[in-house]
């Protein structure tokens, strides 16, 4: 493929995430075309179907998600992930695109979850190989755990804003991932680095009753 076919299909793909995550998944090649800077049939040309766009949009959205948490957890230093947050409304677009997957519902959403579960296994376990993440005794769990905190913390903001005190994500996804970190990161970093509970009392009571036949 040539390097200027390459250069389209990224701004195609560019295009319809921010598009997709501003008006859903309806909204039409014709308006991504033209958003990209391109013909709707060239659209077309490279991907086959809006289906199948979308379908790229929710694989590079996962992938940037899987290289950036990877890189956070085990390879930056905590002082260079928190001054990460400086540059966090670049990637906005990622973030109402993921709002409006989870909103959207549907087997394709499933699967988009699913792929965020899979992603944090891989992740989490880089951390532990790190020496940055604790072990687990439920390495799957855990990873469920953590991405349904944060897709509840993602559906939680677009609630917030539909009740009036909050900045909807598919509205303006910048200030809205910037209020959604001041309102949650504190709290968040506390509870991954102290936990809830003062001692072992529920998880000793849970592992017992695990192992009564």
């Amino acid at each position: 493929m040539r390097s200027e076919d390459l250069t389209a299909r990224a701004r195609i793909r560019d295009a319809a995430v921010a598009r997709f995550g501003r008006d859903g998944f309806r909204a039409p090649v014709r308006t991504i075309a033209e958003d990209a800077g391109v013909s709707a049939g060239l659209v077309i040309h490279h991907f086959g179907s809006k289906d199948a766009l979308r379908a790229t949009c929710d694989e590079h959205v996962l992938t940037v998600i899987r290289e950036q948490k990877s890189a956070a957890i085990s390879l930056a230093s905590p002082s260079e992930t928190i001054g990460l947050l400086a540059g966090v409304q670049e990637y906005a677009p990622l973030f109402a695109y993921i709002v409006r997957s989870l909103l959207d519902g549907g087997a394709l959403a499933g699967h988009f979850v699913d792929g965020l579960v899979d992603d944090a296994v891989a992740y989490l376990k880089a951390g532990e190989e790190a020496g940055t993440v604790r072990s687990s005794a439920d390495p799957a769990g855990r990873a469920r755990q953590v991405v349904a905190t944060q897709v509840g913390l993602l559906v939680m903001a677009q609630l917030d804003a539909a009740a009036g005190h909050g900045i909807a994500p598919t509205e303006s996804p910048a200030a809205a991932i910037t209020q959604l970190y001041d309102r949650a990161m504190l709290a968040g970093l506390e509870l991954y680095t102290h936990g809830l509970f003062t001692d072992s009392s529920y998880l000793d009571a849970y592992l017992e009753y695990k192992e009564k036949p």
